[in-house]
């Protein structure tokens, strides 16, 4: 465990500040994230439900969080695998219920296997049961017969829960804004991330493969702790940095050519997300440096909208107003500005939105709008900030010299009391830092 890593009294503050959203007489349920199969009698590598692992920073398959405030024996109880010597030389060495009091803080913990006798009990008498239902079927069906069960007693005396409600609501909010601790972390993992990117750009050249840039990214990720990308990297080569989501990474790279990397680490359980694009060769075309440069001017601009009281939406206006204003002057685009930017005509070369929310989920939760209206930025907030500019190579409209140029320049950005703090800043994004560097 790194010194980054939340504290329990961090955690214990989380449970406590969600069960005071709670109605009364309530009880949540969260369950763990199941193990996928990879491929025969192998499984992808285990990363716990963000929400569950939020609340506890319990990391183990098969267990199922409950919070049942005012609870008299204990308002946070753990169902978990029980220990076992034999199952821990193959698999891995388990908290057990001892541990999951010991280690984690809970007030009770029981055997997962004996869930369907205890948690009807628990939940019986609670007049409302906070669960995400439709994330997994298997598990809501699992809470329906726990329900079902007290159901099947009300001649007996007892009282089912009357009411489901959705966890999501209170719980993504909070994970919305981040804490001192969650901030360092997060600035953490962009350095990590950083310092990744730069290694690809020192090393690019040509002949190179995209699959030899995205190695060395994810050497340097585990080398400083971050075992794992926060998503699929992308390292797309000329036409390929079109594409979006491109994540073959499997061609060569060639002089001449841009090469587009979107990459970040997971550190401690929270995301980066950079993006870079810079010459296999070193240099910039002309084409290629006026395109970049109109992507980062377009940054810059949404950068400078970001602090508190803007909405979410004013840094997306603004570098749409810069890219198509860019076009426009460089004949990519024809037409009135204003007219341009109703149409959204400049979709066909900037078709995402500025960026997203970011934090233990590389898209993470948080609402968007709020009553229908942009949500205000706040303190605390971190969102990433990536314009875009992609010609597409069958794009006939255009002269054929803008045709297969890719260009993103992302950021992860935390919003403060008084501005922003660009956490990934140590990656050069000029044209003539890019240059530099990898000249050097």
């Amino acid at each position: 465990m790194s010194k980054l890593s939340i504290t329990k009294q961090e955690f214990a503050r989380r449970r406590k500040a969600l069960m005071e959203l709670m109605e009364p007489d309530s009880i949540a349920i969260l369950p763990s994230a199941p193990e996928r199969s990879r491929s025969r009698d192998t499984e992808f590598h285990y990363r716990q439900d963000s929400d569950l692992f939020y609340l506890s920073g319990f990391a183990e398959p098969e267990s199922v969080l409950v919070l049942i405030p005012g609870r008299e024996h204990g308002e946070f109880v753990v169902f978990c695998r029980e220990r076992d010597r034999e199952r821990e030389i193959w698999d891995g060495y388990r908290a057990g219920p001892e541990g999951a009091i010991e280690q984690y803080g809970a007030d009770d913990a029981f055997p997962i296997d004996d869930i369907d006798d205890i948690l009807p009990g628990l939940i019986e008498g609670r007049e409302r049961v906070y669960y995400a239902m439709g994330k997994d079927a298997d598990f809501d069906h699992q809470v329906m017969t726990w329900v079902n069960t007290i159901r099947a007693k009300v001649r007996s005396g007892a009282t089912p829960p009357g009411e489901f409600l959705d966890l999501d609501h209170f719980l993504h909010d909070m994970r919305l804004f981040k804490s001192a601790a969650e901030q360092r972390i997060m600035a953490e993992a962009g350095e990590i991330s950083a310092r990744a990117h730069v290694r690809a750009m020192k090393l690019c050249k040509p002949g190179l493969y995209e699959y030899h840039l995205e190695s060395e990214i994810l050497h340097e990720f585990g080398m400083s702790g971050a075992r794992h990308a926060a998503y699929n990297t992308i390292v797309g080569g000329g036409e390929n940095g079109c594409i979006l989501h491109y994540i073959e990474n499997n061609q060569k790279l060639k002089k001449g050519d841009l090469v587009l990397i979107d990459a970040g680490c997971e550190f401690e359980y929270y995301a980066a997300d950079i993006t870079r694009t810079f010459p296999v060769g070193g240099k910039f075309s002309e084409e290629q440096k006026a395109l970049y440069n109109l992507t980062l001017k377009s940054q810059y601009a949404a950068i400078d909208a970001i602090k508190p009281g803007n909405h979410w939406n004013d840094p997306h206006e603004a570098s749409v107003q810069v890219i198509t204003e860019g076009l426009v002057e460089l004949g990519l685009m024809e037409g009135d500005i204003d007219e341009l930017i109703e149409s959204e005509a400049y979709k066909d070369f900037y078709m995402h939105r500025i960026g997203h929310w970011l934090g233990m989920d590389v898209h993470d939760v948080g609402d968007y709008k709020v009553g229908g209206e942009w949500r205000v930025l706040e303190p605390g907030m971190v969102m990433t900030v990536e314009p875009g500019i992609y010609v597409a190579p069958d794009n006939e409209k255009v002269d054929k010299k803008w045709r297969g140029i890719g260009i993103r320049i992302e950021d992860d950005v935390l919003i403060t009391k008084d501005g922003c703090d660009v956490l990934t800043a140590s990656v050069p994004k000029t044209v003539e830092d890019i240059e530099a560097l990898m000249a050097s």
